[in-house]
C-alpha cells in the first residue's frame, strides 16, 4: 500500500511527516527496551510481507501485518514500521523518501487505535481473543486503506477512483491478515503465552 512519489500534495506530505514524527516521538518514549526484539522481528515481517505486491494504480496491494506489530507493540509501531519503510524505499525504492511520512502514519495510526480497542480482549477468554485478533488484524488494514485512499482523494480529485479501487482491492488482504493474526496469537497463547503480557495488562 505504498503510495508512490510525486502523487500527493505538499501539503499532504508535511502533514504526513509532522504526524509521524510526533507518534515515533511518542513511541519512542513509551517503548520498552527490555522487548526490542520482539519489535525487530515484527518489524521484520512487516517488511518481508509486504516486499510481495502487486501495483494497483498510485498504490500496491500487498500483506501489510500492521494489526499483528500495533497489537503487540501499541505506541512502538510508530518507530518500527518507519524503520522498516524507510529501509524499503532506500534498498527497493518501494514507496519513497518524500512520502516516507504519510506511508508510515497511513499504516501505523490504524495499528494503534487497534491496539487501544482490542489488546485487553486477548488476555480474557478465547472466544474474546479470537475475536480480537482478527479485527484488529482485518480493521488495521481497513484503516490503512481508508487512510492511503483519503489522502490520495485529498491531493487530487484525478485520484478519487483510484483511491476507491484501491480499498476496494483490499478487501480480501483484511480478510487474510485477519486470519492470520488469529492464527499468529493463537499459536502464542498456546506455546508462549508469557508474551501477550496478561499478567501486566
Amino acid at each position: 500500500m505504498h503510495i508512490s512519489e510525486g502523487v500527493l500534495s505538499p501539503v499532504l506530505l508535511s502533514c504526513g511527516y509532522v504526524l509521524t514524527a510526533a507518534g515515533t516521538y511518542v513511541g519512542l518514549h513509551k517503548a520498552d527496551y527490555g522487548r526490542l526484539t520482539t519489535a525487530a522481528v515484527l518489524a521484520s515481517f512487516f517488511f518481508v510481507a509486504s516486499l510481495i505486491h502487486v501495483p494497483l494504480g498510485p498504490g500496491n496491494v500487498h500483506l501489510i501485518l500492521n494489526g499483528l506489530l500495533g497489537l503487540f507493540l501499541g505506541w512502538t509501531v510508530f518507530p518500527a514500521l518507519l524503520v522498516a519503510l524507510l529501509l524499503q524505499a532506500v534498498l527497493f525504492r518501494y514507496g519513497g523518501i518524500a512520502v516516507l511520512g504519510i506511508n508510515t502514519f497511513d499504516m501505523a495510526f490504524p495499528a494503534l487505535l487497534c491496539h487501544c480497542l482490542f489488546r485487553s480482549w486477548l488476555c480474557k477468554n478465547n472466544i474474546f481473543r479470537i475475536a480480537g485478533a482478527f479485527c484488529c488484524g482485518a480493521l488495521s488494514v481497513a484503516g490503512a486503506s481508508l487512510c492511503t485512499a483519503a489522502a490520495l482523494a485529498l491531493s487530487n480529485e484525478g485520484f478519487l477512483t483510484s483511491a476507491k479501487i484501491l480499498f476496494t482491492a483490499h478487501i480480501p488482504i483484511m480478510i487474510i491478515e485477519g486470519c492470520l493474526t488469529v492464527l499468529i496469537v493463537s499459536y502464542i497463547a498456546k506455546n508462549r503465552p508469557g508474551l501477550l503480557g496478561c499478567a501486566q495488562s
